[in-house]
């Protein structure tokens, strides 16, 4: 029976905290191709030491923290997140508190007291490019000049190209801007995903013979509006069930070109789903969102859709995040 991921907050009493742990540190935001790397590299490590190895990430992001009133599209909540990171193998992550005070601890102090004081780490993990630290002065090369004096290994990760570039969350969020799915499941190792709530709509989907499962996802998601290929799952562990289906990003156009909306059909389902929560991952961008002139030629349209989803989705049989259950 594989153990329970555990989650160590700032709150945590230090008595509760493993000693000698190996680290991977970051902000882990989609927990791409780069931050895999990163985790591979201190469960190598962690291995070698005959020890467990966790994540270290930040909650919220520091660039939330530092531009407040600017709308950030994070590929990772911080629930969906580590639930993701619990699919890696970690045997846990410590969700460090990003506020005023942490923002103002330099880098040197954050290795003393956060890593070796009340971590006690053995080794740690990070990306060529990952900063900490007041001023963003920590670096890569700071832990390893440190490293030999603190008795800890370092394993400092190069980047991974995708198409001549480094995968990035940036370059993630870019390709889902565009509607690039199935380039932004390549940089991330599998497809992007969302959670959320079933909430009731206009039913407008129920009278076009296709009853859709909404959910409102953050204003400042940046997905392209338009049709995709989904795979949808709801529960999880052994009540997990997985769901073909089509979905629709957008303000409707066609009937009143609202507040962005995810609406979800999910092939060969009957029942409610309201309140419940699913997890909606994109295989394939099917097209664009169109205005139409009227009903019918919608739903000649939403037959077409849904005809090239189920072929997307034939030829993906086994895409969907490996997620992991957290204490």
């Amino acid at each position: 029976m594989t153990p329970a991921f555990t989650v160590i907050r700032d709150t945590t009493p230090s008595a509760e905290i493993p000693r000698g742990t190996v680290v991977a540190m970051g902000n882990f935001d989609g927990v791409h191709l780069g931050h895999r790397a990163v985790i591979n590299a201190a469960l190598q490590m962690a291995r070698l030491h005959n020890t467990t190895a966790m994540a270290v990430t930040f909650e919220p992001h520091p660039r939330s923290f530092f531009s407040p009133n600017t709308p950030q599209f994070r590929l990772t909540d911080e629930a969906t997140k580590l639930r993701l990171l619990a699919g890696t193998g970690l045997a846990g992550a410590v969700v460090m508190t990003f506020d005023k005070g942490r923002a103002g601890t330099t880098a040197q102090d954050f290795i003393h007291h956060d890593l070796i004081g009340r971590l006690g780490i053995s080794g740690i993990a990070v990306g060529y490019d990952f900063h900490f630290g007041k001023g963003r002065v920590g670096s890569p090369s700071l832990l390893v000049a440190e490293a030999p004096r603190l008795g800890i290994e370092v394993d400092v990760q190069p980047h991974i190209d995708f198409d001549e570039r480094p995968v990035s969350s940036s370059a993630i969020r870019m390709a889902l801007a565009e509607g690039q799915v199935t380039e932004a499941s390549t940089m991330l190792d599998g497809p992007w995903f969302v959670s959320g709530e079933v909430i009731h709509g206009q039913k407008l989907g129920r009278d076009l013979g296709y009853p859709t499962a909404n959910i409102r996802l953050p204003a400042s998601c940046g997905l392209k509006h338009g049709i995709y290929a989904v795979r949808i799952g709801r529960g999880q562990g052994t009540d997990s069930k997985r769901f073909d289906g089509v979905a629709s990003f957008g303000r409707r156009p066609t009937f009143d070109n609202g507040a962005p909306l995810l609406e979800v059909f999910l092939f060969d389902f009957k029942g409610d789903l309201y309140g419940q929560v699913l997890d909606v991952a994109f295989i394939a961008f099917i097209r664009e969102e169109l205005k139409f002139d009227g009903i019918e030629p919608l739903i000649r349209q939403m037959d077409d859709d849904s005809a090239r989803a189920r072929a997307a989705l034939a030829a993906a049989p086994d895409a969907f995040p490996r997620l992991g259950a957290v204490k």
